[in-house]
């Protein structure tokens, strides 16, 4: 057996459905539905070893994964990215164990390609004729990729001041790009119509089951990478908040089968102060985070002011008693010269948020130096030089 999968499930109320049907949202609640798997049976059959002597992708969790007949992976190599020990700045911060998964070595520069990867191979398999994503700029790029690969027509919505580099990797992976005078929340209404008006399938974040089960391989590889160990801490930039709440559910996973023990990371969600959903909800107590007004930040992976699926990052946050705190621009800006300087890593500014959240954490003390702490670069610098300057 290839895959393990069992069937979706709503992730507000638990109703089932088929896993071999093309699916959106849940009929029932309208909320997110997850991927399950039958867990008992693939602990009978299998051991995390197999995993172990497998090409150093995301597709080595072939089990985990919701792909059921291998000819139907769309890859492009993602996964298998490095979890580097910032031994120069885990020093200078007093820590013990600093590690920072770099997810910049992924097709097309950012985590964006595990998701819809993942995402795209199994609506490619459940037949789909072409795709529409709205997206700040990285998920649309890694849209065009995947939808070339596959052969498919992907028309891209994403706000006019996005990243250039986004435009131009999805113009020339041959999808329509489409400008939107706005947000990504903007360029989503316009996707859902479109996708609706021409028999496309949408591929906007939480809103298909898959993009989330491609995010969880990061949680599967940092766990594997530590030895069949969790981290005491993940810090996370958080826009739509896939890798926090795919991540989790890999870790319940993994759990479940007995691959690893302990309790899941604290996750910590970083926003940028122009756009804090997530914080502003997790501090008043709230399980639904309310748009955030005229969202602003030159982090654009962070500039999601109504994320589809707060109720699911609020309740990872909570349940492993992590935390949501946002930090200023100009400080993201800072930690990308940190990063490179001191660790030799060209993060994106999402990526430098974790860093000042981390320093802010440790400040508080909520995060204590002899933790073993997992700091999420989200993609790559590259595409954001427009940030950094030239010379002094």
């Amino acid at each position: 057996m290839f895959s393990y999968i069992d069937h979706l499930e709503c992730t507000q109320c638990g109703k089932t459905y088929p896993h071999d049907e093309l699916s959106k949202i849940s009929p029932c609640c309208s909320k997110v539905l997850f991927a399950r798997y039958n867990l008992d049976q693939l602990k009978a059959d299998k051991t995390r070893e197999d995993w172990t002597d497998r090409p150093s992708n995301m597709w080595r969790f072939a089990e985990l994964m919701p792909v059921v007949n291998p000819e139907n992976i769309l890859t492009l190599g993602e996964g298998g990215t490095p979890l580097l020990e910032a031994k120069q700045l885990g020093s200078k911060l007093g820590m013990s164990k600093l590690l920072i998964k770099e997810e910049g070595l992924n097709p097309t520069g950012t985590f964006k390609a595990r998701g819809i990867s993942a995402a795209v191979s199994k609506a490619y398999e459940l037949g789909v004729t072409g795709f529409t994503m709205p997206s700040a700029g990285n998920a649309a790029g890694a849209a065009a990729a995947y939808g070339a690969r596959a052969g498919l027509p992907v028309k891209v919505f994403m706000p006019q001041d996005a990243p250039s580099a986004n435009k131009k990797e999805s113009f020339m992976s041959g999808s329509e790009l489409n400008l939107v005078d706005g947000l990504i929340s903007d360029a989503g209404r316009i996707a859902v119509t479109v996708a609706e008006e021409q028999n496309l399938f949408d591929l906007s974040t939480l809103k298909e089951p898959y993009r989330a089960e491609g995010k969880k391989t990061m949680g599967l590889e940092i766990a594997m990478q530590l030895g069949w160990k969790m981290p005491d801490t993940i810090i996370y930039p958080t826009g739509g908040g896939t890798g926090i709440i795919g991540m989790y559910k890999g870790f319940q996973e993994l759990l479940e089968l007995g691959w690893v023990s302990g309790t899941p990371p604290k996750f910590i969600a970083v926003q940028a102060s122009g756009c804090q959903p997530i914080v502003k909800a997790f501090n008043e107590g709230k399980d639904n985070a309310e748009p955030w007004p005229n969202a602003t930040t030159i982090a654009d992976g962070l500039r999601v002011p109504g994320p589809f699926a707060d109720y699911l990052i609020l309740k990872a946050i909570r349940e492993t008693g992590g935390t949501a705190l946002a930090v200023e621009d100009s400080d993201m800006i800072n930690a990308m010269y940190e990063l490179a300087t001191e660790e030799g890593i060209i993060a994106c500014p999402e990526g430098a948020a974790t860093l000042v959240g981390l320093k802010e954490l440790l400040e508080s003390g909520f995060i204590s130096r002899d933790e073993t702490v997992v700091l999420l670069n989200t993609g790559s610098g590259y595409k954001y030089l427009d940030l950094i300057k030239e010379s002094n």
